[in-house]
């Protein structure tokens, strides 16, 4: 009971909304205040509507009695005949402004229209709710409002000065019956629309326009009332933006029923048309171009005039340039005085203002640098009203050409050999002297730079090339080629005495030979500055000394003709040579192996090398089992021996003594001269051994897939027969994977004469296995063949033999011939068991599936049928039917 209490008057409310709720149309707050002759503006909307989204509208006006119709959006015959002439002429309009809202225009108001104006929108609604008409109150008062200019408008321009001063004036004054405001703004037309100045609002409130808001605060542009009625524009300091056509702009404001002010009216007058002239501004050195003498005085006048009157100041500088194409900006400023008569600081230059349009140049103590032209840049100065300056002209002179002569200084340049070289590595010194100096002062310094030019036999050009020079504050400066030589101190530049500077080569190559010259500079001190004056070149001095080519002799001999294997090879190598100062000499042993060697495939193999300082070195030595088995030694300054015990038939071939002359260099170096070669000897075994030769055999070359492979490697002997003691061999198995040799051998399995068996890692499934079933037969099992085991199969034998001394000799390998083994698949053990496995599985599946059949039909389908009895009748005859 307590909550229906409580809900009613919510139900009540509510109620009360939906019956509230209906059309609604506005129109502006009564009255409306007009000024005669202005076009009036009367809107109208309407919201919270049913139906279609565009409303119509119709416009009715009473002066106190019946309405009389105006005009419709919808009816064209609505409008009355009083007001067809005005409407018809388009003098009064209704135009939309949106589906719901519309505008009647009126552009000319008059007394007659001041009345009573009724806004009526035809129901669409399905339920009348709302109001659907609303009325204004139009009044209608005399146009009171007078503006004019101070003077009238004259045809000729008003010009002016840039810098200038200037005010403009406008009256504007109303005697409307209402209680209005008036707007005035100050607008400026200098292109193709006005532009805002100053405004005194409606409010009595100054708004400057962007583009005059720093001048205004700054108090240049100014806006004041004299008297009541005239509104004065001032500007100070005018500026080329402020040239063109000046109007007054005044408004009329009244404050409309919402307490918002409203613009009634507004009107404007031309006032003046100011032209800003440019100042004229000329600037002219009074000197033509001039010659002055080195240490002599430089004077120079630039004079300015301008037609410029009042107060301003002028600001000039000058300038120096090297060449008359530079602009002002690549220019050196050389002094300069400001508007406020401030000099700039130079202690050889002076600037001295003469009188108000003459400014004095003076250089005192001019070198030949300070030659070029000359040219001074002034500009016009006016004071602003906040205290600020604005240049307004500016103007550069002409170019005055200044030569300036210097003082010839003579000097003499004399360059001399004190050490010359004999050889290579020998020093080589040179002094660059000064000699007879006239016409020097007191700040003068010599610098030195040396160059080097190469010696051709050709009448090719060479370019001299740099060494090393030296600044005006004594720097080295080093050329690229020298820099290393000199930063190792190869190379030294020194300074002997005033007049004297020294280059040193301490050891003098082949390279530096050539000639030589030097550069003395003399440099003087101007303007806080060192410049160079002159530059005297030395006549070139030679550095060359006769030369012959090395020649270097190297011979070989073989110390002992005829021996054995297992004996000691011996050989000497002698050397001479020629033309080579002091030599040393570093031999490298080589050999040039007639059979086959897998350690050096290239056939040269390098043994044993001795260096210029005697350091034995192994090169390629690989036999481990012989590491003290080579000697090289030095025997004589010019003759080494050298020695391989031991020797093995491997070692068969051409032995040679690769010999390198080296000579002393710089810095206690050696530089390598020329190389030599020897003759060969050679190592020929005189023997008549056995003659190995090895074969493959299978039984079955052909298996299938899990079957054992058997491979057997034979070796037999030619020539001699050996005892089984005396001979041993390295067996290895090699598999080319591929129905031709084109492929590189893969290792299987190795054995070598010690008993040793060695296997690789596989990466399938199959195994091998290596043994020796007799002296001189080896067999190869491949069990659980696989398909990555077919291909080509051969083995490498490596026969030893033991010598009557007792040393085991080391034969050529020799190979077999390949044997191809193929592998095949046994198609029908691969499909024995997935046959037997299919027949067991479709076996079982069968008897499951009648077992399950049955079972069905047993217990899970069975239906009971009951048999109806039959009645035993009599058929009836068809008669007595």
């Amino acid at each position: 009971m307590g909550h229906r209490v409580g809900s009613a008057p919510l139900l009540l409310l509510l109620l009360l909304l939906a019956f509230c709720k209906g059309r609604i149309v506005r129109v502006p707050k009564s009255p409306l205040i007009r000024v005669e002759g202005t076009e009036t503006v009367i809107p109208c909307n309407v919201t919270d509507y049913d139906g279609p989204s565009e409303q119509n509208f119709d416009w009715e006006f009473s002066q106190g009695t019946d309405f009389v119709r105006i005009v419709s959006t919808w009816d064209l015959s609505f409008t009355s005949q009083q007001y067809q002439k005005r409407v018809g002429s388009g003098e009064i309009v209704l135009r939309r402004s949106s589906n719901n809202a519309v505008f009647l225009l009126i552009k000319s108001i008059q007394p007659v229209d001041e009345g009573e104006y009724k806004c009526i929108t035809p129901s669409t609604d399905a339920t009348v709710q709302g109001n659907y008409d609303a009325t204004v109150q139009v009044k209608v008062i005399a146009d009171g409002l007078t503006v004019s200019g101070s003077k009238a408008r004259s045809s000729k321009p008003r010009k002016l000065s840039e810098g200038d001063s200037f005010e403009l004036r406008c009256s504007a004054s109303t005697i409307s019956s209402e209680h209005t405001h008036l707007q005035v703004t100050w607008e400026l037309k200098n292109g193709p629309a006005w532009q805002e100045i100053l405004s005194l609002t409606y409010e009595g409130k100054f708004q400057p326009s962007p583009e005059y808001e720093e001048r205004y605060l700054s108090g240049d542009v100014r806006l004041d009332t004299v008297a009541n009625d005239i509104y004065r524009l001032s500007v100070s300091q005018a500026l080329p933006m402020d040239e063109g056509l000046y109007r007054c702009l005044v408004s009329e404001w009244v404050k409309g029923a919402d307490s918002s002010w409203q613009k009634i009216q507004e009107k404007n007058v031309e006032v003046a048309n100011v032209v800003l002239q440019q100042t004229i501004l000329d600037v002219l050195i009074a000197t033509s171009n001039m010659s002055v003498t080195e240490r002599g005085s430089l004077d120079l006048t630039c004079n300015i005039t301008t037609d410029r009157s009042g107060i301003f100041q002028a600001q000039v500088t000058w300038y120096f340039s090297e060449s008359h194409n530079d602009t002002l900006s690549d220019a050196q400023v050389l002094l300069s005085v400001d508007r406020d008569s401030v000099v700039s600081d130079s202690p050889l230059i002076s600037l001295s203002h003469v009188d108000r349009n003459s400014y004095h140049l003076l250089m005192r103590d001019v070198g030949v640098e300070d030659s070029g032209y000359y040219f001074c840049h002034a500009a016009v100065w006016v004071p602003q009203h906040n205290g600020s300056w604005h240049k307004v002209v500016e103007k550069t002179s002409s170019l005055v050409s200044v030569v300036v002569t210097a003082l010839e200084l003579d000097y003499q340049i004399v360059l001399n050999a004190s050490k010359t070289p004999k050889f290579s590595d020998d020093p080589t010194e040179l002094e660059c002297r000064i000699m007879n100096a006239q016409n020097t002062e007191a700040k003068l310094r010599f610098t030195v730079s040396w160059y080097y030019r190469m010696h051709l036999r050709s009448d090719a050009v060479v370019t001299d090339e740099l060494l090393a020079a030296m600044d005006a504050d004594w720097t080295l400066l080093v050329g690229n080629k020298s820099r290393e030589r000199i930063q190792n101190g190869e190379i030294i530049f020194s300074k002997q005495a005033v007049d004297t500077f020294s280059l040193r080569i301490k050891w003098t190559s082949e390279a530096d030979r050539g000639d030589y010259y030097c550069i003395v500079s003399a440099w003087g001190w101007h303007h806080n500055n060192w410049v160079k004056t002159k530059d005297v070149i030395s006549t070139p001095v030679s550095v060359f000394w006769a030369t012959q080519d090395y020649t270097l002799t190297v011979e070989a001999v073989k110390l002992k003709p005829l021996f054995m294997a297992g004996h000691t090879f011996e050989m000497t190598c002698k050397v001479s040579s020629q033309n080579i100062k002091t030599p040393r000499y570093s031999v490298l042993i080589t050999a040039e192996k007639t059979l086959m060697d897998q350690s050096n495939p290239n056939g040269t193999t390098r043994i044993i090398s001795l260096n210029q300082d005697s350091v034995v070195r192994l090169e390629d030595w690989t036999d481990q089992t012989r590491v003290d088995g080579v000697v090289l030694e030095k025997v004589q300054e010019n003759e080494f021996r050298y020695r391989m015990y031991q020797t093995q038939m491997s070692d068969a071939g051409l032995y040679r003594c690769v010999v390198t002359a080296w000579s002393p260099g710089g810095g206690g170096m050696w530089r390598e001269a020329v190389n030599g070669l020897s003759n060969p000897i050679q190592i020929d075994f005189q023997t008549s051994g056995p003659v190995f030769n090895v074969s493959m055999h299978s039984d079955n070359p052909t298996v299938y897939q899990g079957e054992l492979a058997d491979l057997l490697c034979i070796v037999t002997i030619d020539r001699a027969a050996l005892e089984p003691d005396d001979m041993s061999f390295d067996v290895s198995w090699f598999a080319v994977h591929s129905f031709a040799l084109d492929r590189a051998p893969v290792l299987l399995a190795s054995l070598d004469r010690k008993g040793i068996v060695s296997q690789p890692r596989r990466n399938w499934s199959s195994d091998v296995s290596l043994e020796r079933i007799s002296p001189m037969e080896f067999r190869l099992r491949v069990h659980g063949s696989e398909d990555q085991d077919f291909g080509n199969h051969y083995c490498s034998v490596t026969p030893w033999v033991r010598s009557a001394t007792g040393v085991w000799q080391q034969e050529p390998e020799i190979k077999s011939k390949p044997i191809f083994i193929s592998v095949k698949m046994d198609v029908l053990n691969a499909l024995k068991y997935p046959l037997l496995i299919g027949i067991g599985l479709a076996t079982i599946i069968g008897l499951l599936s009648c077992l399950i059949g049955y079972c069905s039909s047993r217990w899970c389908c069975r239906k009971e049928i009951q048999e109806t009895r039959r009645e035993r009748r009599r058929l009836m005859s068809m008669e007595m039917d």
